[in-house]
């Protein structure tokens, strides 16, 4: 159990988190990711390092911090007029986007936070992604199954994939779909 305390919104909290997370992902474009510190950062954010150990507890949870807020979308799925292609399109760019170099790294850090809300807000993204496009393709009359079949259907596999295997092919996730698809129907 840690002792810290969520930000307060606004004000000098919300200021001091944007700039502590600015010299954190400023740091890891330029500095090897072994040689970041909590001083380091402080020092790139004008803070003091208790600043940011009371906030973030240590450098895993900052960094897992840093990583959730990396891997929130900047935008809602593309809306093809489809649902199994506005799930395919988004399946395959999630895959390409948690595979890359960087994307495995946002993801280690999550992991290995022992804070599990970083986790837990990850998967919300991708649940509230997902819900987008089965209220398009409810609004349009399609069948298409809940979100929570989604997440264990497609994009359980492509992590798990990304993170003990080989990045799945566009194939394979258009098969996830097309299984998830068929078993959404089924039930």
């Amino acid at each position: 159990m840690t002792g810290r305390q969520g930000p307060r919104p606004g004000g000098r909290s919300a200021r001091v988190q944007a700039s502590v997370q600015a010299a954190v992902r400023e740091l890891l474009a330029k500095t090897d990711r072994a040689e970041v510190t909590v001083p380091l950062i402080a020092a790139a954010a004008g803070v003091t390092p208790s600043t940011i150990y009371r906030r973030w507890g240590n450098l895993g949870e900052l960094l897992a911090d840093v990583a959730v807020e990396r891997l929130r979308p900047d935008a809602e799925p593309v809306d093809t007029g489809n649902g199994r292609t506005d799930l395919e399109l988004w399946a395959e760019q999630y895959a390409d986007e948690m595979s890359s170099a960087p994307g495995r790294a946002l993801i280690r850090d999550v992991l290995a936070a022992a804070d599990t809300h970083c986790a837990q807000r990850c998967c919300t993204f991708s649940r509230d992604q997902i819900a987008i496009i089965a209220g398009r393709a409810a609004a349009r009359g399609e069948d298409f199954p809940d979100p929570e079949a989604v997440l264990d259907g497609v994009v359980s596999p492509i992590v798990y994939r990304i993170l003990f295997g080989d990045v799945p092919s566009r194939e394979r996730i258009r098969d996830l779909v097309s299984r998830t698809l068929a078993a959404g129907r089924s039930t």
